[in-house]
């Protein structure tokens, strides 16, 4: 999918979008039929080790990008860009992003977004790159806000609608809303035309997103606005464990997972 099918789904039906930070995950999403494939920034606390998304670099960001774009036929790939790869020098913004879609083929990036970003996003879509905005939790902004639901009282509430618009009159074709109340997301999505996507937004988003771990059941736990669909994480748990156990016992490996050449007769 391309930015502008994107576009024109908002009031269609929903749009779905989970996060992929490998290959062999994105070549599932895509063939269930995802519409969106996020390369978030959470990769640092659910596969690099980190305690926050704070420390993945733009490397870190472009090289999983780039194996979630060549295991991806059908679903838009963005890529989510890192805490400062934007925000300081403007055209070192634009460099950084203009990479992902050079280098790591992603059809798309998406900033954590605040006033700071509004004229950013103008200039990358002026040049053609897509910017998929995210207002609401931001938790590259942890340090500042906290991970706390936003957008409580009507001043926020404002502020979020206030921006929401203006990144839409930049040229961001749909809008992440994380961690907002509902009757906010409503509101947000009724006062643009771009497609809402959101993550503890409500029901009455355009479409919405999730982390793939916790879909899957592989974390160990889910936020208050997640769901898990499977439980990745026990069967993992008894695989391994199933393993180990034929390892020890001398089940595995057995006859027929071994192979002889009679030729080597002679070297024993």
């Amino acid at each position: 999918m391309r930015a502008q099918e994107i576009r024109d789904a908002a009031g269609e039906e929903p749009l779905t979008m989970l996060t992929a930070y490998d290959a062999p995950t994105a070549a599932v999403l895509d063939e269930v039929g995802v519409d969106v494939i996020l390369v978030g920034d959470s990769i640092g606390n659910l596969r690099l080790g980190y305690d926050s998304t704070l420390p993945v670099t733009v490397d870190e960001i472009a090289s999983a990008t780039a194996a979630v774009a060549r295991a991806t036929e059908d679903a838009m790939v963005i890529a989510d860009m890192p805490f400062l790869s934007f925000g300081a020098d403007e055209d070192e913004a634009i460099q950084h992003c203009g990479r992902m879609l050079k280098e790591a083929n992603a059809d798309a990036v998406k900033l954590e977004s605040g006033q700071h970003t509004v004229e950013l996003t103008r200039r990358l879509t002026q040049i053609g790159i897509p910017v998929q905005a995210h207002l609401g939790l931001t938790p590259q902004s942890e340090n500042e806000t906290g991970l706390f639901r936003q957008g409580t009282d009507e001043d926020s509430a404002r502020e979020i609608v206030d921006l929401a618009e203006r990144h839409e009159e930049a040229g961001a074709f749909s809008l992440v809303l994380e961690h907002v109340p509902a009757n906010l997301g409503a509101a947000v999505t009724e006062a643009i035309d771009i497609p809402t996507i959101g993550i503890g937004a409500g029901p009455d988003c355009d479409g919405q997103v999730l982390t793939v771990d916790e879909v899957i059941g592989l974390s160990e736990g889910v936020a208050p606005f997640s769901k898990a669909f499977g439980n990745v994480r026990e069967e993992m748990r008894e695989a391994v464990a199933g393993y180990r156990d034929a390892v020890e016992s001398g089940e595995f490996p057995a006859e027929e997972h071994s192979h002889y050449e009679d030729d080597l007769d002679d070297v024993y």
